[in-house]
Protein backbone atom coordinates (compact mmCIF):
# COMPACT_ATOMS: atom_id res chain seq x y z
CA UNK A 1 0.00 0.00 0.00
CA UNK A 2 1.47 3.39 -1.51
CA UNK A 3 2.03 6.22 1.56
CA UNK A 4 -0.95 8.20 -0.05
CA UNK A 5 -3.16 5.80 0.34
CA UNK A 6 -1.91 5.31 4.19
CA UNK A 7 -2.67 8.45 4.44
CA UNK A 8 -5.94 8.71 3.66
CA UNK A 9 -6.62 5.60 5.86
CA UNK A 10 -5.32 7.86 8.41
CA UNK A 11 -7.22 10.87 7.92
CA UNK A 12 -10.44 8.64 7.82
CA UNK A 13 -10.07 7.27 10.74
CA UNK A 14 -8.73 10.04 12.76
CA UNK A 15 -11.71 12.49 12.27
CA UNK A 16 -13.84 13.11 15.71
CA UNK A 17 -16.98 11.85 15.91
CA UNK A 18 -19.78 15.33 16.12
CA UNK A 19 -22.71 15.08 18.58
CA UNK A 20 -25.36 17.32 19.97
CA UNK A 21 -25.61 17.99 23.25
CA UNK A 22 -27.95 20.84 23.50
CA UNK A 23 -30.34 22.90 21.45
CA UNK A 24 -31.83 26.19 21.62
CA UNK A 25 -35.23 27.02 19.74
CA UNK A 26 -37.39 30.32 19.38
CA UNK A 27 -40.75 29.47 17.10
CA UNK A 28 -44.27 30.82 16.96
CA UNK A 29 -45.06 26.73 18.15
CA UNK A 30 -42.96 27.55 21.24
CA UNK A 31 -39.72 28.49 22.87
CA UNK A 32 -37.39 26.48 24.43
CA UNK A 33 -36.64 23.03 22.82
CA UNK A 34 -39.01 20.98 24.83
CA UNK A 35 -42.10 23.51 24.35
CA UNK A 36 -41.39 23.25 20.74
CA UNK A 37 -41.50 19.71 20.64
CA UNK A 38 -44.31 19.13 22.52
CA UNK A 39 -46.33 21.94 19.96
CA UNK A 40 -45.16 19.87 17.17
CA UNK A 41 -45.85 16.45 18.74
CA UNK A 42 -49.46 17.39 19.69
CA UNK A 43 -49.88 19.25 15.73
CA UNK A 44 -49.73 22.76 17.32
CA UNK A 45 -50.05 25.16 14.53
CA UNK A 46 -48.33 28.54 15.27
CA UNK A 47 -49.46 30.76 12.23
CA UNK A 48 -52.08 33.12 12.88
CA UNK A 49 -53.19 36.35 11.19
CA UNK A 50 -50.20 38.79 10.50
CA UNK A 51 -50.32 41.29 13.51
CA UNK A 52 -46.51 43.01 13.74
CA UNK A 53 -48.00 45.63 10.89
CA UNK A 54 -50.58 46.37 8.65
CA UNK A 55 -50.77 44.23 5.44
CA UNK A 56 -54.69 45.22 4.64
CA UNK A 57 -52.74 46.22 0.98
CA UNK A 58 -50.57 42.86 0.41
CA UNK A 59 -52.11 40.04 -0.60
CA UNK A 60 -50.75 37.06 1.63
CA UNK A 61 -52.08 37.96 5.95
CA UNK A 62 -51.03 35.20 7.55
CA UNK A 63 -47.82 34.58 9.31
CA UNK A 64 -45.70 32.48 12.11
CA UNK A 65 -45.03 35.10 14.63
CA UNK A 66 -43.42 34.87 17.74
CA UNK A 67 -45.97 36.87 19.96
CA UNK A 68 -44.24 36.19 23.49
CA UNK A 69 -40.20 37.42 22.96
CA UNK A 70 -38.85 40.41 25.06
CA UNK A 71 -35.24 40.75 24.05
CA UNK A 72 -34.46 42.24 27.59
CA UNK A 73 -34.32 38.86 29.08
CA UNK A 74 -31.22 37.97 27.11
CA UNK A 75 -29.17 41.66 27.04
CA UNK A 76 -29.87 44.48 28.43
CA UNK A 77 -32.09 47.28 26.50
CA UNK A 78 -29.58 49.26 25.12
CA UNK A 79 -28.15 46.07 23.50
CA UNK A 80 -31.44 45.24 22.74
CA UNK A 81 -32.34 48.76 20.94
CA UNK A 82 -28.73 48.43 18.86
CA UNK A 83 -29.70 44.88 17.58
CA UNK A 84 -32.20 43.78 14.88
CA UNK A 85 -35.15 41.05 16.09
CA UNK A 86 -32.87 38.31 13.98
CA UNK A 87 -29.93 38.85 16.31
CA UNK A 88 -31.72 39.13 19.20
CA UNK A 89 -33.87 35.82 18.77
CA UNK A 90 -30.39 34.40 17.36
CA UNK A 91 -28.89 35.29 21.05
CA UNK A 92 -31.78 34.25 22.87
CA UNK A 93 -31.82 30.54 21.34
CA UNK A 94 -27.96 30.60 21.92
CA UNK A 95 -28.73 31.32 25.66
CA UNK A 96 -31.19 28.24 25.51
CA UNK A 97 -28.89 25.79 23.98
CA UNK A 98 -26.31 26.65 26.00
CA UNK A 99 -28.59 25.59 29.11
CA UNK A 100 -30.08 22.99 27.45
CA UNK A 101 -26.26 21.79 27.25
CA UNK A 102 -26.18 21.57 31.09
CA UNK A 103 -23.13 24.55 30.43
CA UNK A 104 -22.56 27.73 31.46
CA UNK A 105 -20.11 30.57 29.86
CA UNK A 106 -17.26 29.32 32.69
CA UNK A 107 -17.41 26.05 31.19
CA UNK A 108 -16.08 27.02 27.59
CA UNK A 109 -12.64 27.02 26.29
CA UNK A 110 -12.94 30.25 24.17
CA UNK A 111 -10.00 29.42 21.66
CA UNK A 112 -11.32 26.37 21.14
CA UNK A 113 -15.55 26.99 20.73
CA UNK A 114 -16.69 28.67 17.78
CA UNK A 115 -19.93 30.32 16.63
CA UNK A 116 -21.29 29.89 12.86
CA UNK A 117 -25.24 30.55 12.71
CA UNK A 118 -26.67 31.93 9.25
CA UNK A 119 -29.35 33.77 8.04
CA UNK A 120 -31.01 34.28 4.99
CA UNK A 121 -31.69 37.56 5.00
CA UNK A 122 -30.16 39.76 7.75
CA UNK A 123 -31.67 42.75 9.91
CA UNK A 124 -34.70 43.17 7.28
CA UNK A 125 -36.48 45.26 10.30
CA UNK A 126 -33.73 47.52 9.97
CA UNK A 127 -33.30 47.94 6.95
CA UNK A 128 -37.02 48.97 6.61
CA UNK A 129 -37.33 51.01 9.34
CA UNK A 130 -34.22 52.98 8.33
CA UNK A 131 -34.70 53.35 4.83
CA UNK A 132 -38.02 54.97 6.18
CA UNK A 133 -35.83 57.10 8.31
CA UNK A 134 -33.99 58.42 5.79
CA UNK A 135 -36.72 59.35 3.23
CA UNK A 136 -38.62 60.75 5.70
CA UNK A 137 -35.99 62.86 8.01
CA UNK A 138 -33.00 62.53 5.91
CA UNK A 139 -29.51 60.50 6.00
CA UNK A 140 -28.23 62.49 9.02
CA UNK A 141 -30.76 61.07 11.14
CA UNK A 142 -30.01 57.42 9.47
CA UNK A 143 -28.59 55.33 12.80
CA UNK A 144 -25.03 54.71 13.08
CA UNK A 145 -25.66 51.04 14.42
CA UNK A 146 -27.61 50.56 11.05
CA UNK A 147 -25.01 48.57 9.18
CA UNK A 148 -23.91 46.44 12.15
CA UNK A 149 -27.28 45.89 13.07
CA UNK A 150 -28.81 44.75 9.55
CA UNK A 151 -25.46 42.26 8.20
CA UNK A 152 -26.28 38.59 8.01
CA UNK A 153 -23.12 38.17 10.08
CA UNK A 154 -23.33 39.98 12.59
CA UNK A 155 -25.77 37.26 15.10
CA UNK A 156 -22.44 35.33 15.13
CA UNK A 157 -20.49 38.12 16.43
CA UNK A 158 -22.87 38.90 19.28
CA UNK A 159 -23.37 35.16 20.08
CA UNK A 160 -19.51 34.95 20.30
CA UNK A 161 -19.06 38.46 22.19
CA UNK A 162 -21.93 37.47 24.76
CA UNK A 163 -19.95 33.95 25.32
CA UNK A 164 -16.54 34.45 24.71
CA UNK A 165 -16.15 32.17 22.11
CA UNK A 166 -12.59 32.78 19.82
CA UNK A 167 -12.65 30.13 17.52
CA UNK A 168 -14.10 29.59 14.28
CA UNK A 169 -17.07 32.27 13.18
CA UNK A 170 -18.53 32.74 10.10
CA UNK A 171 -22.21 33.26 8.82
CA UNK A 172 -23.23 30.80 6.09
CA UNK A 173 -25.84 32.81 3.47
CA UNK A 174 -27.93 30.34 1.32
CA UNK A 175 -31.24 31.32 1.19
CA UNK A 176 -33.39 28.60 2.76
CA UNK A 177 -30.65 26.37 3.26
CA UNK A 178 -28.60 28.51 5.84
CA UNK A 179 -29.53 26.86 8.82
CA UNK A 180 -28.39 23.56 7.98
CA UNK A 181 -25.30 24.83 5.92
CA UNK A 182 -23.98 26.23 9.24
CA UNK A 183 -25.25 23.27 11.10
CA UNK A 184 -23.02 21.06 8.23
CA UNK A 185 -20.28 23.27 8.28
CA UNK A 186 -19.44 23.59 12.13
CA UNK A 187 -19.57 19.26 12.02
CA UNK A 188 -16.86 19.06 9.16
CA UNK A 189 -14.52 22.00 11.36
CA UNK A 190 -15.05 19.72 14.59
CA UNK A 191 -14.48 16.35 12.37
CA UNK A 192 -10.76 17.91 11.32
CA UNK A 193 -10.06 19.43 15.09
CA UNK A 194 -11.01 23.17 14.01
CA UNK A 195 -12.57 23.52 17.23
CA UNK A 196 -14.17 21.07 20.01
CA UNK A 197 -17.44 22.89 20.22
CA UNK A 198 -19.24 25.27 18.33
CA UNK A 199 -22.69 26.66 18.42
CA UNK A 200 -24.46 26.22 15.22
CA UNK A 201 -27.81 27.36 13.05
CA UNK A 202 -29.57 29.83 12.10
CA UNK A 203 -32.16 32.88 12.87
CA UNK A 204 -34.30 34.83 10.88
CA UNK A 205 -36.45 37.58 11.29
CA UNK A 206 -38.64 38.77 8.13
CA UNK A 207 -41.67 39.34 9.02
CA UNK A 208 -42.03 42.73 8.23
CA UNK A 209 -43.90 44.72 5.69
CA UNK A 210 -41.33 45.11 3.07
CA UNK A 211 -40.13 41.09 3.54
CA UNK A 212 -44.12 40.23 2.72
CA UNK A 213 -44.21 42.90 -0.16
CA UNK A 214 -40.96 41.39 -1.71
CA UNK A 215 -42.25 37.71 -1.62
CA UNK A 216 -46.50 38.45 -2.26
CA UNK A 217 -44.84 39.99 -5.70
CA UNK A 218 -43.23 36.86 -6.49
CA UNK A 219 -46.60 34.84 -6.01
CA UNK A 220 -44.91 32.87 -3.54
CA UNK A 221 -46.83 32.89 -0.40
CA UNK A 222 -50.00 31.41 0.31
CA UNK A 223 -53.07 33.90 -0.12
CA UNK A 224 -56.38 31.03 0.05
CA UNK A 225 -56.31 30.54 3.69
CA UNK A 226 -55.96 34.54 5.13
CA UNK A 227 -59.35 33.79 6.43
CA UNK A 228 -58.31 30.56 8.59
CA UNK A 229 -54.75 30.87 9.02
CA UNK A 230 -53.88 27.59 10.79
CA UNK A 231 -54.20 25.71 7.52
CA UNK A 232 -52.45 28.03 5.27
CA UNK A 233 -49.39 25.81 5.47
CA UNK A 234 -49.91 22.35 3.96
CA UNK A 235 -47.17 20.70 2.39
CA UNK A 236 -47.76 17.97 -0.35
CA UNK A 237 -51.33 18.98 0.19
CA UNK A 238 -53.18 19.04 -3.22
CA UNK A 239 -54.72 22.46 -2.26
CA UNK A 240 -51.29 23.81 -1.33
CA UNK A 241 -50.79 27.45 -2.63
CA UNK A 242 -47.24 28.77 -1.54
CA UNK A 243 -45.69 29.06 1.83
CA UNK A 244 -45.93 31.43 5.23
CA UNK A 245 -43.78 33.10 6.44
CA UNK A 246 -42.08 32.12 10.19
CA UNK A 247 -39.80 33.75 12.60
CA UNK A 248 -37.76 32.42 14.79
CA UNK A 249 -34.06 31.05 15.82
CA UNK A 250 -32.52 27.81 16.08
CA UNK A 251 -28.84 27.37 17.71
CA UNK A 252 -27.60 23.53 18.25
CA UNK A 253 -24.64 22.74 20.67
CA UNK A 254 -22.36 20.54 18.34
CA UNK A 255 -18.98 18.55 20.42
CA UNK A 256 -16.69 15.89 20.22
CA UNK A 257 -18.13 13.12 21.32
CA UNK A 258 -15.03 12.68 23.65
CA UNK A 259 -15.81 16.08 25.04
CA UNK A 260 -19.49 15.22 25.92
CA UNK A 261 -18.38 11.95 27.39
CA UNK A 262 -15.77 13.37 29.47
CA UNK A 263 -18.21 15.84 30.93
CA UNK A 264 -21.23 13.25 31.02
CA UNK A 265 -23.63 15.37 28.86
CA UNK A 266 -26.70 14.20 27.55
CA UNK A 267 -26.01 13.34 23.68
CA UNK A 268 -29.33 13.69 21.63
CA UNK A 269 -27.76 12.65 18.72
CA UNK A 270 -24.59 12.14 16.15
CA UNK A 271 -24.32 13.61 13.14
CA UNK A 272 -23.00 11.22 10.53
CA UNK A 273 -23.67 12.81 7.13
CA UNK A 274 -23.50 16.07 5.63
CA UNK A 275 -23.49 17.58 1.37
CA UNK A 276 -24.20 20.69 0.00
CA UNK A 277 -25.01 21.09 -3.75
CA UNK A 278 -26.76 23.47 -6.30
CA UNK A 279 -28.90 23.26 -9.17
CA UNK A 280 -27.55 25.48 -11.21
CA UNK A 281 -30.80 26.24 -13.01
CA UNK A 282 -32.63 29.07 -11.96
CA UNK A 283 -32.39 31.67 -9.17
CA UNK A 284 -36.03 30.73 -7.87
CA UNK A 285 -37.72 27.77 -8.90
CA UNK A 286 -36.31 23.88 -8.30
CA UNK A 287 -35.18 21.86 -10.73
CA UNK A 288 -37.61 19.37 -11.96
CA UNK A 289 -36.01 16.03 -12.14
CA UNK A 290 -34.01 17.30 -8.93
CA UNK A 291 -30.51 16.29 -10.03
CA UNK A 292 -28.47 18.24 -7.29
CA UNK A 293 -31.09 17.99 -4.58
CA UNK A 294 -30.90 13.75 -5.27
CA UNK A 295 -27.16 14.29 -5.30
CA UNK A 296 -26.86 16.02 -2.46
CA UNK A 297 -29.01 13.61 -0.55
CA UNK A 298 -26.94 10.38 -1.39
CA UNK A 299 -23.80 12.25 -0.86
CA UNK A 300 -24.40 12.84 2.68
CA UNK A 301 -25.49 9.40 2.72
CA UNK A 302 -22.35 8.16 1.44
CA UNK A 303 -20.36 10.05 3.55
CA UNK A 304 -22.66 8.60 6.61
CA UNK A 305 -21.39 5.08 5.13
CA UNK A 306 -24.85 3.86 5.60
CA UNK A 307 -27.49 2.22 3.54
CA UNK A 308 -30.44 4.14 2.07
CA UNK A 309 -33.03 1.56 3.86
CA UNK A 310 -31.15 2.15 7.05
CA UNK A 311 -32.96 5.78 6.74
CA UNK A 312 -35.99 5.79 8.81
CA UNK A 313 -37.22 9.41 8.36
CA UNK A 314 -36.71 12.28 6.58
CA UNK A 315 -37.51 15.86 7.67
CA UNK A 316 -38.51 17.50 4.26
CA UNK A 317 -37.96 20.84 3.34
CA UNK A 318 -41.62 20.76 2.52
CA UNK A 319 -42.58 24.53 1.53
CA UNK A 320 -46.27 23.85 0.85
CA UNK A 321 -45.56 25.47 -2.43
CA UNK A 322 -46.27 23.94 -5.40
CA UNK A 323 -43.18 23.10 -7.33
CA UNK A 324 -40.90 22.18 -4.21
CA UNK A 325 -43.73 19.62 -2.57
CA UNK A 326 -43.28 18.12 -6.13
CA UNK A 327 -39.62 17.66 -6.93
CA UNK A 328 -38.54 17.22 -3.67
CA UNK A 329 -40.42 14.11 -3.91
CA UNK A 330 -39.32 13.40 -6.80
CA UNK A 331 -35.79 13.45 -5.35
CA UNK A 332 -36.70 11.31 -2.37
CA UNK A 333 -37.78 8.92 -4.83
CA UNK A 334 -34.48 9.27 -6.94
CA UNK A 335 -32.76 8.44 -3.73
CA UNK A 336 -34.34 5.73 -2.05
CA UNK A 337 -35.99 3.70 -4.98
CA UNK A 338 -38.85 1.20 -3.23
CA UNK A 339 -37.85 2.19 0.32
CA UNK A 340 -39.31 5.70 -0.41
CA UNK A 341 -42.94 4.40 -0.45
CA UNK A 342 -42.25 1.12 1.90
CA UNK A 343 -40.83 2.42 5.01
CA UNK A 344 -39.61 5.72 4.76
CA UNK A 345 -41.38 8.67 6.53
CA UNK A 346 -41.37 12.01 5.91
CA UNK A 347 -43.05 14.91 7.07
CA UNK A 348 -42.36 18.48 7.12
CA UNK A 349 -43.16 20.61 10.39
CA UNK A 350 -43.25 23.98 8.48
CA UNK A 351 -47.05 23.08 8.27
CA UNK A 352 -46.75 24.04 12.01
CA UNK A 353 -44.10 26.24 12.42
CA UNK A 354 -44.28 28.07 8.95
CA UNK A 355 -40.90 28.79 6.70
CA UNK A 356 -38.50 30.28 9.00
CA UNK A 357 -36.42 30.80 6.06
CA UNK A 358 -32.38 30.74 7.06
CA UNK A 359 -33.80 29.73 10.65
CA UNK A 360 -35.83 26.73 9.04
CA UNK A 361 -33.16 24.07 9.05
CA UNK A 362 -32.10 24.86 12.48
CA UNK A 363 -35.04 24.68 14.03
CA UNK A 364 -35.94 21.29 11.34
CA UNK A 365 -32.36 19.38 12.66
CA UNK A 366 -33.78 20.25 16.38
CA UNK A 367 -36.99 18.30 15.28
CA UNK A 368 -34.85 15.43 13.79
CA UNK A 369 -32.81 15.20 17.08
CA UNK A 370 -35.95 15.07 19.16
CA UNK A 371 -37.26 12.27 16.81
CA UNK A 372 -34.51 10.09 17.07
CA UNK A 373 -34.35 10.81 21.17
CA UNK A 374 -37.52 9.58 21.48
CA UNK A 375 -38.56 7.60 18.59
CA UNK A 376 -41.22 9.07 17.13
CA UNK A 377 -41.66 11.26 14.41
CA UNK A 378 -43.84 14.70 14.29
CA UNK A 379 -47.03 14.78 11.43
CA UNK A 380 -47.47 17.13 8.60
CA UNK A 381 -50.60 18.66 9.22
CA UNK A 382 -53.45 20.10 6.84
CA UNK A 383 -52.38 17.07 4.56
CA UNK A 384 -56.22 16.52 4.07
CA UNK A 385 -56.49 15.77 0.30
CA UNK A 386 -53.04 14.29 -1.77
CA UNK A 387 -51.47 15.23 -4.06
CA UNK A 388 -51.38 12.50 -7.06
CA UNK A 389 -47.42 14.13 -7.59
CA UNK A 390 -47.03 13.51 -3.85
CA UNK A 391 -47.41 10.14 -2.85
CA UNK A 392 -45.25 9.31 -0.08
CA UNK A 393 -45.64 8.82 3.40
CA UNK A 394 -45.95 11.91 4.77
CA UNK A 395 -47.12 11.08 8.43
CA UNK A 396 -50.15 13.10 8.02
CA UNK A 397 -51.91 14.70 11.08
CA UNK A 398 -50.80 12.64 14.01
CA UNK A 399 -47.44 12.01 15.32
CA UNK A 400 -46.18 8.45 15.16
CA UNK A 401 -44.39 6.44 17.48
CA UNK A 402 -41.87 4.79 15.79
CA UNK A 403 -38.05 3.11 16.21
CA UNK A 404 -35.90 5.97 14.70
CA UNK A 405 -32.34 5.15 14.77
CA UNK A 406 -31.18 7.00 11.51
CA UNK A 407 -32.94 10.47 10.15
CA UNK A 408 -32.28 13.25 7.64
CA UNK A 409 -33.16 16.90 7.15
CA UNK A 410 -33.24 18.97 3.97
CA UNK A 411 -33.43 22.11 2.89
CA UNK A 412 -33.53 23.99 -0.41
CA UNK A 413 -33.00 27.94 -0.89
CA UNK A 414 -33.36 30.65 -3.64
CA UNK A 415 -30.38 30.04 -5.99
CA UNK A 416 -30.59 26.47 -5.77
CA UNK A 417 -28.77 26.06 -3.13
CA UNK A 418 -29.36 22.49 -1.24
CA UNK A 419 -28.09 21.18 2.00
CA UNK A 420 -28.52 17.44 3.58
CA UNK A 421 -27.96 16.39 7.20
CA UNK A 422 -27.74 12.97 8.29
CA UNK A 423 -28.07 12.09 12.26
CA UNK A 424 -27.84 9.13 14.16
CA UNK A 425 -28.92 7.37 17.24
CA UNK A 426 -25.49 6.87 19.94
Amino acid sequence: MDGNALATIFFQYAMNQVVVTGMGVLTSVGTGVDNYWEGLLAGKSGITAVSRFDCSDIASKVASEIKDFNPEDYMDPKEARRNDRYAQLALAASHHALKDAGLSRDDLIPERTGVIVGSGIGGMETIEKQMTTLIDRGPRRVSPFMIPSLIANIAGGIIAIDMGANGPNFSPVSACASGSHAIGEAFEMIRRGVADMIFAGGSEAAVTRIGFAGFSSMKAMSTKFNDDPSRASRPFDKNRDGFVMGEGAGVLVLETLESAQKRGARIYAEIIGYSATCDAFHVTTPDGESKALTNCMNLAIKQARISHDSVNYVNAHGTSTPYNDRSETVALKNVFGEHAKNGLMISSTKSMTGHLLGAAGAIEAAAVCKSIEGNIVPPTINYDDPDPDCDLDYVPNESREVPVQVAMSNNSGFGGHNASLVFQNI
